[in-house]
């Protein structure tokens, strides 16, 4: 599970991301508003946890430029603000929940977990495209109801276009789906994952093109 960590303060960010990161979240902390709107557009995240008062892009506008992209991300808001206003304008904006500061990990840990696992349950458990469902929940790739044999990778890769249908992409992207901000697998490795995936789904109608320094397009086979 990958968390977006957004806070200013760097003795709380320390601390936040290394108790999310003891109960097995993978944590991409940033201390800006800039770099949290940046890090939404790039990358996907199970969940984002915003400080209202980030310097360059106040957390509220985060959220909003979230939401304003149709994302459904769970948020949850961070501020020591005690008016009440803040929070509603907060909730009014999309935010899934709010802690104010000061608080204790563990009630935020709870917190989080109660969010993610929220919002595993309203997703949907397929997803399809042409002749191809994804059983989000049994990890597996289905052809008109039959299995097709997948390796762990090239499913992940599946995955995030099937998320995205008709939508470019990137490299960059499919790396972080694959394995989150810790990069170990190159531009190349990829394209093998494509060239594989190609090879298994073009003789059921759908296919992927590549769109040069673009990325790749999820589209039914001419």
């Amino acid at each position: 599970m990958r968390i977006l960590l957004a806070e200013d303060d760097e003795v709380l960010l320390d601390g936040i991301s290394k108790a999310l990161s003891r109960s097995g979240f993978s944590v991409e902390a940033v201390s800006c508003g800039v770099e949290a709107d940046q890090a939404l557009k790039a990358s996907s995240f199970d969940m984002a946890i915003l400080d209202l008062g980030l310097p360059k892009l106040d957390g509220l506008d985060v959220l909003r430029n979230l939401r304003e992209r149709g994302s459904l991300l769970p948020v949850l808001l961070l501020t020591a603000r005690v008016g009440l206003n803040d929070r509603i304008n907060g909730l009014n904006l999309g935010a899934d929940d709010y802690m104010l500061k000061p608080f204790d990990l563990p009630e935020l840990e709870a917190r989080v977990n109660a969010l993610i696992r929220r919002s595993k349950y309203a997703a949907p458990s397929q997803v399809s495209f042409e002749s191809l469902t994804l059983d989000v929940s049994a990890r597996t790739l289905l052809v008109d109801g039959a299995a097709l044999e997948l390796s762990s990778r090239e499913l992940m890769v599946m995955e995030c276009l099937m998320q995205r249908p008709g939508r470019l992409v990137s490299k960059d992207q499919l790396i972080d789906h694959i394995c989150g901000w810790e990069k170990n697998i190159s531009g190349n490795a990829v394209e093998v994952y494509i060239h594989r995936l190609r090879k298994r789904i073009e003789p059921h109608g759908v296919t992927v093109r590549a769109l040069r320094g673009l990325g790749y397009l999820l589209e039914k086979a001419q």
